[in-house]
């Protein structure tokens, strides 16, 4: 073979050629190209590795373990919730779940089908069903899956009796309501931890579960407990190592809440029975110590069964939602106790001025003469001052004192939206339960923006009595009223009281009062009037809740309609308080698309105030 041979020259030749030819310049876009393409995609794999080591890596850390690791946890015991008398208002019932853990199970592929079959017969599963929950599954995430958390005891009974591979039965709990439905939007309820909390708390397991509304959702952290935990090492190839035993599971902490069961109960009884006879479907009742905030109960209908969520997922009128807290509804007349005070405390009136109602008044039409814009009152009032107005709820008094009438100066909407900040109806009162909305409060400016019109008188009037644009909570309502009745303390509504762990010790406690705001300096003068504009309510012939003035103590009241929908469905509402000269319970009841106004709310709040005198007060 013959051999090619490159002397020194032709080394050095080639060498000088290459020179050349490297000396020709690369163009400047060239670079550009490089840096418009490469940089950023270095930049994202650089951003993309701090972030899963610096933020997500204890999750992918606790992920990567489970892989190697078989985690049989011994579920801990949530914290159970009793009301103020110690009485429990839910409690932890034993159950089982069943678990598929698919690497367990035997290699041949037949076989593997086959415990399929074996599991879906014995638990009286749908084996497409079953086979369904399988390809849904996250395996990522955890390499069991959980089938059955419900079973009876002759289907565990025959699932045991296989002795399957790859199927674990494992005790567990489930959370069940003393009174179902009663409580349901106070308690609220829990579900499977998913992928997200996973990543928010990498302690969690994909198996436990979590609050997903009311109290379960707001102090979950302190009614989860700590799991036990019994761990099965594996090796790459997945067969077992080791065993090991961790810690005993720790129960949750107790929850000591403000609720009376007993009330709780009745209420909600009452305004279902209420509802049913008005054939009304929704509606809502609080209850609140006016004194310091605390929430003696709290109802909205309808309710569901937290131990069987799937059965209230598609019923009508969304029984998940919580209308005292999460609904924002116009006030209607009660909102006049608030106008009342402003116009008091800003000199727009006296309590001796008097202003008459005729049923009507008109402002010109300044593109229509003959046409005037009429506002009505819901009857001809006559002659009234500020407590006659409260107690006959006269539209036409709060036109005049709030928006202006000929000689009679108003407050202005400026003004009585100052007003409405000063009892805080734009913001939640941070009553402790999750979906708490605040109010919307409609200004000239607003009005501009968003309807390209200016704001009228005729606006004015409306807000006045709660109409037009204004929406707030049936909690905000309440709760400015407990101010009301206090003689001018805004107070946060509690439910909890305290937090207290399994030997019942006070983890953390909400006992003591706290204030939201303090007008009583300011409204101090003004406020007699109204209360006792709010107890002619009850007590005068002309007050428009006289029915109550039967029950066995001095009650303070304000009623309201409010039209919707183009004037087409009502909602009415009750607020009062009682006893009169020293409050212990503030009311509040709400029926929506009523059928008669506020006379469908009187009935409900006289029998509950009754209640709570015979049972409570009565008792002191």
């Amino acid at each position: 073979m013959k051999k090619h041979y490159i002397d020194l020259e032709e080394i050095l030749q080639d060498r000088r050629m290459e020179e050349d030819f490297l000396e020709i310049p690369l163009k400047e876009r060239v670079f550009q190209t490089f840096l418009i393409v490469f940089v950023p995609i270095f930049l994202g794999l650089i951003l993309q590795l701090i972030s899963l080591n610096v933020f997500q890596g204890s999750f992918f850390k606790a992920r990567a373990d489970a892989n190697m690791t078989n985690i049989r946890v011994q579920t801990a015991q949530r914290g159970i919730i009793v009301d103020r008398f110690g009485k429990p208002l839910l409690h932890n019932e034993p159950t089982t779940k069943v678990f598929l853990s698919p690497r367990d199970f035997p290699e041949v592929i037949e076989d593997r089908f086959a415990v399929l079959e074996k599991v879906s017969a014995a638990l009286q599963m749908d084996p497409e069903e079953l086979k369904k929950k399988i390809e849904e599954k996250d395996w990522g995430v955890s390499d069991r899956l959980l089938v059955s958390d419900s079973a009876t005891h002759d289907e565990l009974v025959a699932l045991s009796a296989l002795s399957l591979k790859g199927v674990d039965i494992e005790p567990s709990f489930t959370r069940v309501e003393e009174v179902p439905y009663a409580s349901s939007h106070i308690l609220g309820y829990t579900g499977l931890v998913n992928k997200d909390d996973l990543k928010n708390n990498p302690n969690l397991t994909i198996d436990d579960g979590i609050g997903r509304a009311g109290l379960e959702a707001y102090y979950d952290k302190y009614l989860r407990g700590k799991n036990g935990e019994q761990f099965f090492y594996r090796n790459a190839q997945g067969k077992l190592e080791e065993k090991k035993d961790a810690n005993a599971p720790v129960s949750g902490n107790m929850l000591e809440t403000f609720i009376d069961k007993d009330l709780q109960t009745y209420m909600y009884n009452r305004l279902r029975q209420g509802l049913l006879d008005l054939g009304r479907n929704a509606g809502a009742v609080i209850a609140m110590n006016p004194q310091n905030g605390e929430v003696l109960g709290l109802v909205s209908y309808p309710s569901f069964d937290a131990s069987n969520i799937a059965m209230s997922l598609l019923a009508p009128y969304n029984p998940f939602f919580n209308r005292a807290i999460s609904g924002l509804y116009n006030p209607g007349s009660t909102i006049k106790p608030l106008d009342a005070s402003a116009v008091l405390t800003e000199g727009i009136i006296d309590n001796k001025k008097q202003i008459f109602s005729k049923g009507y008044i008109e402002l010109p039409n300044p593109y229509n003469p003959d046409m005037p814009s009429r506002f009505l009152d819901w009857r001809p009032n006559g002659w009234v001052d500020v407590r006659t107005a409260l107690a006959k709820s006269s539209n036409i008094f709060f036109y005049e004192t709030i928006g202006g009438f000929e000689d009679q100066r108003g407050l202005g909407i400026e003004k009585l939206k100052e007003w409405w900040q000063k009892f805080q109806l734009d913001q939640r009162t941070g009553i402790d339960l999750v979906g708490e909305q605040s109010g919307f409060l409609p200004d000239p400016a607003w009005k501009e923006a968003t309807k390209g019109q200016p704001w009228r008188v005729g606006d004015t009037y409306n807000v006045a009595i709660g109409q037009g644009d204004i929406l707030i909570t049936p909690m905000e309502l309440l709760n400015y009223v407990t101010a009301i009745a206090n003689g001018g303390t805004l107070y946060k509504p509690r439910i909890v009281k305290d937090i207290k762990d399994e030997t019942g010790n006070v983890v953390q406690s909400m006992s003591a009062p706290q204030v939201n705001s303090d007008f009583t300096s300011l409204v101090g003068a003004a406020l007699p009037d109204v209360r006792e504009g709010m107890r002619q309510v009850v007590s005068e012939s002309f007050g428009t809740a006289h029915s109550l003035s039967l029950l066995p103590f001095a009650t303070a009241a304000k009623t309201g309609t409010a039209q919707i929908e183009n004037n087409t469905k009502t909602n009415t509402f009750f607020v009062g308080f009682a006893p009169f000269n020293d409050p212990q319970i503030a009311l509040m009841v709400l029926v929506e698309d009523s059928k008669e106004g506020s006379l469908n709310t009187i009935p409900i709040a006289k029998d509950i105030l009754l209640w709570y005198y015979e049972n409570r007060l009565k008792q002191q």
